[in-house]
């Protein structure tokens, strides 16, 4: 009787941790995602508030930051597998040994304007006058752009907060600033002239960016992430923006967001960077100094998983 026991008892252990092995094994992880306040984080929030992130099988945190120098902190110090960012902020992580790789586009309209009581309302006007934006991110590269493109020059005045930039503008304490939606069009009901955008001037650098350990060891959460981001996007573009809107105050938005996301404003699925883009990113990021060696975009891109 003693030896049918203990038989049993054995089977029993080994049932329990033939579970527990099996459980640890099919466990999803979580992919920690860093968010700025601004128009991309928009179908990354949706996807996580309507649960469609859940429906793919993938475990998602948001961890809001309301500075780009911030989540690079969060970043380099392993807390993040995943970030909103744009492809110079890549590189200089390559450089330093932060494999972030781009897997991915977003959804951006940067917008340059001045201030209400400057009277600028042409780059004729923006000449030689003070313009805040981040240096060595994507907001100084779109500026430096649309100078060169103009033939103008500009100062730089640094305001890494999203909120105290937004109170210059409208003090009249810089002549100008680049924003992407809501603030954007919050600026310009309150008097801020807007001058141009990224659109115009066929800009687009930002991008989404995971950890290359996570592309290597979670690849299906990443494919379901991005299933899931562009589910948000679908349902974004075929829903009143009243049935949603309200939720993105919970990150930080005004709520005139729900008045822009009204205004007929189409969102599209991720997509991949061109070539061009990373080559003119690339040749700016090297004159700033901010890298030496001369990266390939297969170096510090994988867009596989929106394949």
């Amino acid at each position: 009787m003693k030896k049918v026991l203990a038989l049993m008892l054995a089977a029993a252990t080994s049932i329990t941790m033939l579970a527990g092995c099996t459980k640890q094994q099919t466990a999803s992880k979580t992919l920690k995602f860093g968010l700025l306040p601004a128009e991309s984080a928009i179908p990354i929030i949706v996807a996580k508030e309507k649960e469609f992130y859940e429906k793919e099988g993938v475990n998602v945190e948001l961890l809001p930051f309301n500075a780009p120098n911030d989540r690079n902190v969060a970043v380099q110090a392993g807390k993040l597998d995943a970030t909103i960012a744009d492809v110079m902020t890549s590189l200089t992580f390559h450089e330093a040994g932060v494999n972030m790789k781009i897997t991915s586009d977003i959804n951006e309209d940067f917008k340059l304007l001045t201030s209400p009581k400057s009277g600028i309302d042409s780059f004729e006007k923006l000449n030689g006058k003070d313009v805040s934006i981040v240096p060595n991110f994507v907001l100084e590269y779109i500026m430096d752009e649309m100078a060169k493109k103009n033939n103008i020059t500009y100062k730089t005045v640094v305001i890494p907060s999203f909120t105290a930039r937004f109170e210059a503008i409208l003090a009249d304490k810089i002549s100008g600033v680049i924003f992407t939606e809501p603030q954007a069009g919050m600026l310009v009901s309150q008097g801020a002239k807007l001058l141009a955008t990224s659109k115009e001037y066929n800009l687009k650098a930002g991008t989404l960016m995971f950890d290359e350990k996570v592309l290597k060891d979670n690849q299906k959460e990443v494919k379901a992430f991005y299933k899931a981001y562009n589910k948000a996007v679908e349902y974004m573009n075929t829903t009143n923006a009243s049935e949603y809107s309200q939720i993105l105050s919970k990150y930080g938005f005004p709520d005139a967001i729900g008045k822009y996301l009204s205004s007929g404003v189409k969102y599209e699925k991720a997509g991949k960077i061109t070539p061009e883009t990373f080559s003119s990113v690339l040749e700016w990021t090297k004159k700033k100094g901010l890298v030496k060696k001369d990266y390939k975009f297969e170096d510090v891109s994988n867009f596989k998983f929106i394949e």
